[in-house]
């Protein structure tokens, strides 16, 4: 059987460290990368037959490291080694915390279609016009005492006057490591990167929520997670090209 050229490509990104220009720990010892292996599974799953390549970043360091920005660098490098290995893809970003931060900086690329940001590390002061016409959906539990979710809806908000479509979902009773209510958390970003590729359809409040116009206030397109209706993703669509 031939082997087709891959239609499309999922980046995901884990977690770190404000600061660390150590290289991150080997294996099992890295527990940020870690906690990222059920939701590469969940979304190679969902993807597999749709010739969707999934790939993550490997960090130089274990730190952001203030404007040295080590995990974004990473990740455009990454950016650009898919477009080497698979032409002009789409590409969902996914990223976790300190990956989160990174996969929405690094959403300027011609590349990156959407970023799905699980907690994202989201300062005040980060810019969001690489967000423009890119569609960002963020997932932020209520109970995360290390990444803020209030910082989240102030993202949706900002990233949605500049340009992007937008959409913050609360996962009740979540904290930052994802393992509150994991499979959820696993289930529905796996249905947020099929639907973001158009290979499924959205929830409907999600699609909802990216047709905002830029002037909808911050509290418009988010809702908790039990406002969707499980399976999250049931209807299956015509691949886009």
């Amino acid at each position: 059987m031939a082997n087709h050229p891959p239609l499309a490509a999922v980046l995901l990104l884990h977690g770190g460290r404000e600061a660390g220009t150590g290289p991150p720990p080997f294996g099992p010892l890295n527990l940020p990368a870690v906690r990222m292996r059920p939701f590469r599974q969940a979304v190679t799953k969902a993807t597999l037959p749709a010739g969707v390549l999934v790939r993550s970043v490997r960090y130089t360091c274990r730190g952001w490291n203030g404007p040295r920005e080590d995990p974004l660098h990473d990740a455009v490098r990454a950016l650009d080694a898919l477009r080497h290995e698979a032409g002009d893809v789409p590409v969902v970003l996914v990223g976790h915390s300190m990956g989160g931060r990174a996969a929405l900086r690094a959403a300027g690329h011609p590349l990156v279609r959407a970023v799905v940001g699980l907690a994202p590390w989201c300062p005040p002061e980060d810019p969001v016009e690489q967000l423009g016409d890119r569609d960002v959906v963020l997932l932020h539990g209520s109970h995360d005492r290390v990444t803020s979710p209030r910082s989240s809806r102030a993202l949706v908000g900002r990233a949605r006057g500049a340009g992007a479509r937008t959409c913050l979902v609360t996962v009740e009773g979540g904290d930052h490591a994802m393992l509150r209510r994991a499979p959820l958390w696993h289930e529905l970003t796996a249905a947020l990167v099929t639907g973001l590729l158009g290979r499924n359809a959205l929830p409907d409040a999600v699609s909802a929520a990216l047709r905002l116009p830029p002037d909808a206030d911050s509290a418009q397109g988010a809702f908790g997670m039990d406002a969707l209706p499980r399976p999250y993703a049931v209807a299956r669509t015509e691949a886009r090209s």
